[in-house]
Order: C-alpha cells, then sequence, then structure tokens
C-alpha cells in the first residue's frame, strides 16, 4: 500500500540542505536524522551520499509509514535501514548500538519550532552525549536573531505555529547557543539558507 507524503517545502528546500551538508559531513558512518518527517530528505540525503548510511527516525507512526514507502520507492531497501521510533524528550535516546557505535553526525531538520523548547533543549543535551569530539550536530530551520524575526513573513508564520499550538514558535539563535554552550559545545557555526532559513552547525 502507498503511504508516502509529499510535501513541496521539503523537496524545494533539499539541494540547498545537501549543499551544505556536503561541507560538513563525515565522508563515512552513520548519520541519524532526528524527526525525518515524510521521509524525502532521508532518501534524498542517501541517494546524494552514497558512502554514509543514512539512519532516519520519527515518532509519528504516520510518517514512519510514509519513510518505509519512500525507501521501497527509491530501491533503498538494502541501504536503509527502518525508521527508528525516536521522541527526543525520552531519554536517554534508545538507539540500536549500531547506530551508537558507528554514529558520525546528527541531523535535524525544521523540528524546533514544530515542538515545545524541552524538545530543543533535549536534543542538544542528548547529541553532546552521543557525538564524540568535532562531530556536528547539524539544525536547519527559521530563528530569530537576538529575539527579533530575520523577516516581515517569519513572524507571520510564528502568528500562524503559535495558533496551533501555544508551545510551539520560531526559537532564538542566542537561547540555542546558550544551551550548546552548556552542553559542552564549543564551535558553533551559522549559515544563512534560502527562505529565511538558518543553518546552524554545533561541534564539540
Amino acid at each position: 500500500m502507498e503511504h508516502r507524503l509529499f510535501f513541496e517545502a521539503t523537496s524545494r528546500n533539499s539541494d540547498p540542505i545537501a549543499e551544505v551538508l556536503q561541507d560538513n559531513l563525515p565522508k563515512k558512518g552513520i548519520v541519524l536524522e532526528v524527526a525525518s518527517g515524510s521521509g524525502q530528505h532521508a532518501v534524498t540525503f542517501q541517494k546524494r551520499f552514497p558512502l554514509l548510511n543514512w539512519q532516519a527516525s520519527e515518532p509519528d507512526p504516520i510518517n514512519r509509514k510514509s519513510i518505509d514507502s519512500w525507501i521501497s520507492h527509491q530501491g533503498l531497501t538494502r541501504k536503509m535501514n527502518a525508521p527508528l521510533n525516536l521522541d527526543v524528550e525520552i531519554r536517554p535516546w534508545n538507539l540500536p548500538n549500531l547506530v551508537v557505535s558507528n554514529l558520525i553526525a546528527i541531523v535535524c531538520i525544521n523540528m524546533l519550532h514544530v515542538s515545545n523548547w524541552e524538545c530543543s533543549k533535549a536534543l542538544i543535551a542528548e547529541s553532546s552525549i552521543l557525538l564524540k569530539s568535532g562531530q556536528p550536530l547539524i539544525i536547519y530551520g527559521p530563528f530569530k536573531h537576538k529575539n527579533n524575526h530575520t523577516s516581515p513573513s517569519n513572524a507571520i508564520f510564528e502568528e500562524h505555529l503559535r495558533s496551533r499550538n501555544k508551545h510551539w514558535g520560531i526559537r532564538d539563535i542566542e537561547k540555542i547557543n546558550e544551551i550548546a554552550y552548556q552542553n559542552k559545545f564549543k564551535k558553533i557555526e551559522i549559515i544563512n539558507m534560502p527562505a529565511n532559513n538558518f543553518m546552524l552547525i554545533l561541534k564539540s
């Protein structure tokens, strides 16, 4: 049965994200993607970086079915494992030993603004434990700078988010940096991306 979900924004931002990943991911090992959503990014990046093993994860069972369907549709069942049922707030994360022992990066795309603040803190804290020195936590999405929106459209977008869930909202880069430093991340690179988004590259 076909369970693939398709999001236009995910398709649209895949190439710009992949260009940044190419410069920041190690060449071999397992990349854990947190909150993989539909799975479109996961299969796209697995094909883009064939020497890596892209491990998708997602707490929503409907999205996990979509990820499985995308993996099958792209002919990647021999390369990619099934998505993990991972809720970032349930710590420590219950990851297979194979993932933990071969992990070289953690990637999180468009999760922080559609989850509560505790999820952001859990993502950073758990990543700091799992990643070795120099291995990146890479976060993509819209952010505020010094608690100010970087565009009028982002301000409108945040109003829409909060109307859906009062705990959602665009996070402030400085607050993310503060949590990162508290969790022993020492180097934080901020990259401007299309459509008023950013990539944050955190390394210990």
